[in-house]
This record gives C-alpha cells, sequence and structure tokens, in this order.
C-alpha cells in the first residue's frame, strides 16, 4: 500500500523530527513525504557544523541551522525547495542502488519537460546544473531515502550560508557552489508555480492507488517532545562536532573523511571521530564507540573495522582510506 503524508510545517527542525517518527514508527507500506522549510542550513549526520557554515552570514539572516540523521553534504533549504521522502522496507531494494528512488523523481522531471539525468553518487542534474542532492538511511529494517529539489532558491543566500570546501570543490573540478547548481523554474518549457510543481510531482511519484495519513495527536505530541529534546539543540546541532588533538582529511572517491583521534598517554583511543560528506546509511558512532579504548595501532584499529560493514557507514570509502585517514 502507498500512503502520503505531509508535515504541515515549515519549521527545519519539527520536520526532521517529523520524518525520524515516520521512519521508527510507521512500519508498513511506501511512503511519499514532500515538505518545505524555511531559510536553513541542513548539516549531514557526520559533518563538522562549524566547518560546513559561514557562521557570521547565517546569524545575521537568522537562518537556522539543523542536523539530519543521514549523511551527505550540507544543503542550504528556502521556500524555493521542496524536499521530498521516500520510506519502504529495506529488503524491497539492492541498498547500494540509489536509481531505485533517484529514476522515478527523475522520471517526474522529465514528464514535465525537464532533461533531468542522475549523476555521481547522489546528485541529480539538469544541463551539468545540480538541481537534486539525496541521502538516505537504514533503520529497524526500514530505510529512508529523501533529497531536495531545487526549484526557485535564492542562489546568492546558497552560495552565502554555506561555506563551501575547497578540498571537496577541486576534486569534482567546480570552482564554487554558485556555478554548480540550477533551479528547477529556469529548466521548465512553460512557467509554473512552486505549487502546481509540487501537484504534478506528487501525481507523478504515487502513480496510482494510495491513502493520504494524518498523525494522530498523541504521535504529534511525540513529534513535538522530540524536535525539542534533539533537534532544536545545540548537542544535536553543534555538539555533535566535537574537537580532537589530531585532525586528519582525505579526499576519497566516496567522499570527503575527516578524522579526528585523541590518545591518551597509554597509548590508546581515549575518543575518535569520522565526519564528512560521505554516503552512510547507519550511525558512525557505533564504530566510533568500538573504537575507544583499541591501542592507537594500525593492525588493532583494522581488526575493529572488519566486524562491521562498513559500506552500510562510509558508503564506498574503504577500510584502507579509513586507516590511512586515522594514520596518515
Amino acid at each position: 500500500m502507498k500512503y502520503y503524508l505531509e508535515t504541515g510545517s515549515a519549521d527545519p527542525a519539527y520536520n526532521l523530527a517529523f520524518e525520524e517518527y515516520v521512519l521508527l514508527h510507521k512500519k508498513e507500506g511506501d511512503i511519499l513525504m514532500l515538505w518545505q522549510n524555511d531559510n536553513a542550513v541542513i548539516i549531514g549526520r557526520n559533518q563538522n557544523t562549524e566547518e560546513e557554515i559561514n557562521r557570521t552570514f547565517v546569524e545575521a539572516r537568522g537562518i537556522k541551522v539543523v542536523r539530519r540523521i543521514t549523511g551527505g553534504g550540507a544543503v542550504y533549504h528556502d521556500r524555493g525547495n521542496l524536499n521530498y521522502s521516500f520510506i519502504t522496507d529495506c529488503g524491497a531494494f539492492d541498498h547500494a542502488a540509489l536509481s531505485a528512488f533517484t529514476e522515478p523523481v527523475v522520471r517526474a522531471l522529465r514528464s514535465l519537460g525537464v532533461q533531468a539525468e542522475a549523476k555521481g553518487r547522489n546528485d541529480i542534474e539538469v544541463n551539468d546544473c545540480k538541481v537534486s542532492g539525496t541521502a538516505q538511511r537504514v533503520q529497524g529494517g526500514r530505510i529512508l531515502f529523501h533529497g531536495t529539489l531545487l526549484f526557485d532558491s535564492d542562489p546568492e543566500m546558497i552560495a552565502g550560508a554555506l561555506r563551501a570546501d575547497p578540498e571537496k570543490f577541486r576534486s569534482k573540478s567546480t570552482k564554487s557552489v554558485r556555478s554548480r547548481v540550477g533551479n528547477i523554474r529556469d529548466f521548465l518549457p512553460e512557467k509554473m508555480t512552486l505549487e502546481a510543481f509540487r501537484k504534478a510531482l506528487k501525481k507523478e511519484l504515487l502513480q496510482g492507488d494510495f491513502e493520504e495519513i494524518f498523525p494522530e495527536r498523541e504521535e504529534l505530541e511525540a513529534i513535538k517532545s522530540l524536535k525539542e529534546s534533539k533537534y532544536d539543540t545545540w548537542e544535536w546541532n553543534f555538539g555533535a562536532s566535537p574537537r580532537f588533538d589530531r585532525i586528519m582529511k582525505k579526499v576519497c572517491d566516496g567522499g570527503i573523511l575527516k578524522t579526528g583521534v585523541s590518545v591518551d598517554r597509554g597509548g590508546s583511543i581515549a575518543a575518535v571521530s569520522f565526519r564528512g560528506d560521505f554516503m552512510s546509511r547507519r550511525d558512525v558512532s557505533e564504530i566510533e564507540t568500538a573504537l575507544t579504548g583499541c591501542l592507537y595501532e594500525k593492525e588493532a584499529v583494522k581488526r575493529i573495522l572488519e566486524r562491521f560493514p562498513l559500506e552500510e557507514y562510509f558508503g564506498s570509502i574503504t577500510a584502507e582510506e579509513i586507516l590511512e585517514s586515522l594514520f596518515g
């Protein structure tokens, strides 16, 4: 069965709490959500917030900064941006095949006359301009796949709010954020409002029978509680970006990996952190916890890494690349 949900809000903290609640508690059927945020920078689960935002610009304009539960890079949202979320049983898809989710979006855009195509690890592009970025997460036997659709976003705000990482852009042969992104509105053969675009996208993505469902009062209260205890907190949005004694960065085909490690006097790892825009589907804190107390020695760390299905945590970044990042 197909279900459709709307959040009824443009608060980024509430919308991300709503999305997480649906992932964890709606266990049946294929779910589509379309939603929008007021001006916000949405930080990837494994990123260092301070390194991703232009704090002066963001604070001066009242732009909210909220961390999401999926991997990937930081993105800018405003009312010219439409977001979509697919939630379904993870067993129905090859987790590595993002095309299972990007292809319906590409088809929907093409049905409107936009010559879209999936590119790279997680982008949808039109005429070499990025119009959508995506990320995913697996939890409790369900998979969340969500993405942005830049319909009529302000390029000046995108460029100003995000602090682009020079290494990342050199690796993609790109000079600036502004030169890469484009608005779907500019590629439409005929003018269309965002609301008309939303309705057309919804119709194309659902394709057939579906039921629009609405959260119960108790569910709305639980979502509000999650928002307040997690997504509205400094601890989640900024404090989840700790500082370490040694910080290293490695540019891999699967994304940028930033590794911080603190080693105590006995030579064991007191704390370790993995940050970056790699496409994780599980929380890397599980690996960070496993490495805490481990001897800061390559073979010892390698043995612990071998316990985990690393593609679930780091996408296509390999064990050897993780070790190179940790040890140089």
